[in-house]
């Protein structure tokens, strides 16, 4: 165990971090992934391969949000071992659309809803938060 993760992490340093993750050219993803690896079953590198694997299969996460991927992968690794919590994933959404006023992606909602979309940072602090709001973190 790294020192860093006997130090318990606020959900603003945790929201904070997947900024600074994604401005070290991890995708969005990675960055919620990364910002909870203190809590995770996997070491960096992994955490980062299934993230990186995520981006590839979904054309870079344009086909839906990696930050709502991201926050689903780890609910099912904290909460449910055997894989994600698909139960989860709506509300996780729903509470983006609540804290924003804005839907988290194209794709999700249709196309052409006039609807604004959330920028990737806002979506990333959304992850967290919801976790967090979850009892994560």
């Amino acid at each position: 165990m790294d020192n860093h993760e006997s130090i318990r992490l606020t959900p603003e340093q945790r929201a904070e971090s997947t900024l600074e993750y994604k401005a070290a050219g991890n995708n969005c993803c990675q960055a919620v992934l990364l910002a909870f690896k203190d809590l995770l079953p996997y070491e960096e590198e992994e955490l980062r391969s299934m993230g990186a694997a995520f981006g590839t299969g979904m054309a870079a996460m344009e086909a839906t949000c990696g930050a709502l991927i991201g926050a689903q992968m780890i609910l099912g690794m904290l909460k449910f071992k055997d894989g994600p919590v698909r139960a989860d994933a709506k509300d996780i959404y729903l509470d983006f659309e609540k804290r924003t006023k804005a839907t988290i992606c194209k794709d999700i909602k249709g196309r052409d809803t006039g609807i604004m979309l959330t920028s990737c940072p806002d979506c990333m602090r959304n992850a967290v938060y919801c976790l967090t709001d979850k009892g994560i973190g």
